[in-house]
């Protein structure tokens, strides 16, 4: 993720609210996007993150300073957001500091179900869609729903901390009715009825990595996770994925849907 989503309004004057900030370093970018569009840096009201990943935090602190915007984020990513050093030591990933940047200062927190009023007739709904995160959250405005990276997306990294969480994340953003364009934050804008596709092909990962989980934890009842990894990748035809440490973390949320 190279720049945040967007979104302006003429609102009697101008202004801009940010979601999410792209990595560190894309600062131009965000700039000469927001130039191209009549807009500066000083009209940004607000930043929403919808997780702390360091691909969605990178630019916050630099838009924070320089345009003394509010940062909105859960509760349960702000942590990470405001301490990019335990982020690290947590979810040590190559490469972090060249894409989280800063630590910043969540000023607002965004819990589900919250509806928060910017300015006249402009109000973003707030729903909880964690699982790819702890406590990540999507925003819905008007008819559009910035989803973070809350679909798993078939020929990409599966990346999720809780299996469960995911599925019904997804549920979630199925029954969203009222909305009709969606934007992941790694992809391009999604139809509702091409969303909903998406969606019923991340149900089908997610079922075979599943299934393929509890098929070799039964082959190797005492296999450590590196084990079970390697085995998965094997029955998925997935090789890339063995040595890389999120695609671990997936599998541990399969781990323990099979000891249930």
């Amino acid at each position: 993720m190279t720049a945040g989503r967007s979104s302006c309004r003429e609102l009697g004057r101008k202004c801009c609210y940010l979601i999410d900030s792209g990595t560190y370093g894309s600062e131009e970018i965000i700039k000469d996007y927001l130039h191209s569009i009549g807009r500066s840096v000083s009209d940004i009201r607000a930043i929403f993150l919808t997780h702390a990943h360091p691909d969605h935090i990178g630019t916050a602190a630099y838009f924070q300073y320089k345009a003394k915007c509010r940062i909105y984020a859960s509760v349960g990513e702000r942590r990470w957001i405001e301490d990019v050093d335990l982020q690290f030591r947590e979810r040590p990933i190559p490469n972090f500091y060249q894409l989280a940047g800063k630590s910043s200062v969540v000023d607002c927190v965004a819990a589900d179900g919250d509806r928060i009023e910017l300015e006249e007739d402009f109000t973003v709904q707030v729903l909880g869609t964690p699982g790819h995160s702890a406590d990540e959250v999507s925003y819905i405005i008007d008819g559009s729903a910035f989803i973070g990276d809350s679909v798993p997306v078939t020929g990409d990294i599966p990346i999720y901390v809780n299996k469960d969480d995911t599925l019904e994340s997804l549920r979630r953003l199925e029954e969203l009715s009222a909305v009709h364009t969606f934007y992941p934050a790694l992809d391009k804008a999604y139809t509702r009825e091409e969303m909903q596709v998406k969606i019923s092909e991340a149900r089908n990962l997610i079922g075979m990595l599943q299934t393929a989980t509890a098929t070799v934890r039964k082959e190797i009842p005492g296999g450590n996770l590196e084990q079970i990894v390697q085995q998965v990748c094997e029955k998925v035809n997935m090789p890339q994925l063995m040595q890389n440490p999120l695609f671990k973390m997936t599998i541990k949320s399969h781990l323990g849907s099979c000891q249930e």
